[in-house]
């Protein structure tokens, strides 16, 4: 699966659980670590938990890919998911503005996802 494909999907299963203020960051041309950052925020650790778990279980029974590693806690307010190609951030908001990862890495270009033409009747 192509990287985009897959940090597209992870901001498809990140808003099933209705994860709060998603972005994808290509960050291809400045890192030589990986392809995109997803961030999501959550608003407690349930919903932290429900967002990782979506994102996991979703990517392993449907595409049959697993991270290659999983860092930090629902506890700590923020895991990491790291696909190798992408890399997703789930965390709490005043975490993710303590952090500013989008700020950090602000030379890299948001994704925007394909909307989803309706039918006009």
């Amino acid at each position: 699966m192509d990287s985009r494909k897959l940090a597209l999907l992870c901001r498809e299963f990140a808003d099933n659980k209705k994860a709060e203020n998603i972005v994808i960051l290509d960050v291809r041309k400045i890192s030589s670590v990986t392809d995109y950052f997803v961030i999501a925020s959550g608003t407690s650790e349930p919903h932290l938990r429900a967002i990782v778990e979506e994102i996991t279980d979703q990517l392993r029974q449907e595409h049959a890919v697993r991270p290659r590693a999983v860092d930090g806690t629902v506890h700590g307010a923020w895991v990491v998911l790291d696909y190798f190609d992408v890399i997703v951030h789930v965390m709490r908001q005043d975490v993710r503005e303590r952090y500013d990862l989008e700020g950090l890495w602000g030379d890299a270009k948001a994704v925007k996802p394909k909307k989803v033409r309706t039918l006009k009747r």
